[in-house]
């Protein structure tokens, strides 16, 4: 577009792309393993025991990274990979030298890494002692990030330690749809969602005192957003119920990393206190993200809920209710709205509400469901633009972006959707054995993409940012 075109020169990103370790092959046991094989759980009883054979296939999937160009990569590495029984008494050395072997392929191919500690897959042995419900969860999160940043961290300077801690807690332990599948609702996700921010907190505090001074890396955690905005904007309860939602999603894990209690924002929306408070004997959470990891899919409208639910659950708790403009046209799942522009108004929300930070846009993608479509104009559309829309946050919002990973890299295992859900920029043909990979469309021009807005020098810091 004409945008992209006069914009192109005056904005400097780093680009990458995404792929969950879980996600791209078997091996176990983790929750998810566990969660896949009950029946009815996933898609088609589908499940991740072979999914994209990247651990076979590394090689292939860093032509794929070569062929786009990209200039960052982000990965997880699998707790239950190193760690099978989610201690550091037993450490799967195999597992160690195939992350050696990608981080250094990556940085011999001028790369960077970017590695998440934490992506859904909590190891079974951990789960069957409470998993994140339990308080001593963060310190064996602790111990296992102090392990990764000990093995790793003299060449990966950007770390992500855990992957959408709200999806994680809700989707996981209120509506039973994802890994451990527990639905406890109105109160374990309140206890799995602080302990994912005590378990970030305790990995921070250790990366800072310990590794940071001679590592000189970032440490942040991925949180993911809706854009939201009143379904009627001069209606005051509308505006209020948009701002509790906000503060029930981004900003229960923005909040208290940044400059305040969530908490504070957060009580007084139930009948009751179900919200675990922080101790002051424990590390502090405030200023332990180094800049802003942003997931951001799409958008929605909100209204008020009228009257009070006996029920407990975290929607009533915050009184709102998202509607989906019809206006929006609907990639290939039914939640996915296609909302270029909330990405915008999002990272101008970000700025305004927590004191202009760096923002790395850690995931966004478009899905494709039913046919293949290997000239996915679709998908092309959407890339081109959210860029535009990024690029209008950066030179007319004055917004601090300094990265877009799209999601994904390929089609892989879309967690409850299985391989029915298609993300990648390169498709995976998953009846082949050999997992045959075959570039989309899409691929071709973020390529293209990715030679306009060309990274700058300028924007690493410190060293490999």
């Amino acid at each position: 577009s004409s945008n992209l075109n006069t914009t192109a020169k005056s904005i400097k990103l780093l680009w990458g792309l995404i792929k969950s370790g879980w996600q791209a092959d078997g091996r176990g046991p983790s929750i998810w393993d566990t969660f896949s094989h009950e029946t009815g759980r996933v898609f088609g009883d589908q499940n991740g025991d072979v999914a994209c054979k990247s651990y076979e296939l590394w090689e292939e999937d860093l032509r794929s990274i070569l062929q786009l160009g990209l200039t960052h990569y982000r990965l997880s590495v699998s707790w239950a990979r190193l760690l099978p029984d989610g201690t550091t008494q037993h450490v799967n050395h195999k597992g160690v030298q195939y992350y050696n072997k990608v981080i250094d392929d990556l940085l011999n191919a001028r790369v960077t890494p970017m590695i998440t500690l934490y992506h859904f897959d909590l190891p079974q042995a951990l789960q069957d002692r409470g998993g994140w419900k339990s308080p001593n969860i963060a310190t064996l999160f602790d111990s296992y990030a102090r392990f990764c940043f000990q093995t790793f961290g003299d060449r990966v300077k950007l770390w992500i330690t855990v992957n959408e801690p709200y999806v994680c807690a809700k989707l996981g332990h209120e509506d039973a749809i994802h890994a451990p599948g527990l639905k406890e609702p109105g109160r374990a996700a309140y206890v799995v969602g602080h302990n994912m921010l005590r378990a970030h907190a305790s990995a921070w505090h250790s990366y800072d005192a310990f590794f940071r001074p001679k590592q000189k890396g970032l440490v942040s955690l991925a949180i993911n957003s809706d854009w939201l905005e009143p379904l009627d904007p001069d209606c005051a309860e509308d505006i209020s119920a948009t701002e509790r939602h906000l503060a029930f999603t981004l900003g229960w894990f923005a909040w208290p990393v940044t400059f305040i209690d969530t908490n504070s924002r957060k009580h007084g929306y139930s009948s009751e206190s179900r919200l675990p408070f922080f101790s002051k004997d424990e590390p502090p959470i405030l200023g332990t993200a180094d800049f802003f990891a942003l997931n951001y899919y799409t958008s929605r409208k909100v209204t008020s809920c009228s009257g009070h639910s006996d029920i407990l659950s975290m929607k009533s708790d915050r009184g709102a209710q998202e509607v989906l403009d019809p206006s929006w046209p609907i990639s290939g799942v039914s939640w996915l709205a296609v909302v270029p522009h909330g990405l915008r108004r999002l990272l101008s929300y970000i700025k305004k509400n927590f004191s202009d930070p760096a923002i790395y846009i850690t995931e966004n993608g478009f899905a494709q469901v039913g046919s293949l479509e290997m000239e996915d104009v679709q998908r092309v559309t959407f890339y081109k633009e959210t860029i535009s829309e990024v690029a209008k946050a950066i030179t007319e919002d004055g917004v601090n972006v300094r990265g877009y990973f799209a999601w994904s890299l390929m089609d892989n295992f879309e967690w409850a959707d299985g391989y029915s859900v298609r993300f990648g920029l390169f498709h995976v043909d998953f009846s082949d054995e050999k997992r045959k990979r075959t570039m989309y469309h899409s691929g071709r021009e973020y390529a293209k993409l990715i030679l306009k807005y060309k990274w700058g020098s300028s924007l690493i810091c410190p060293k490999q940012l």
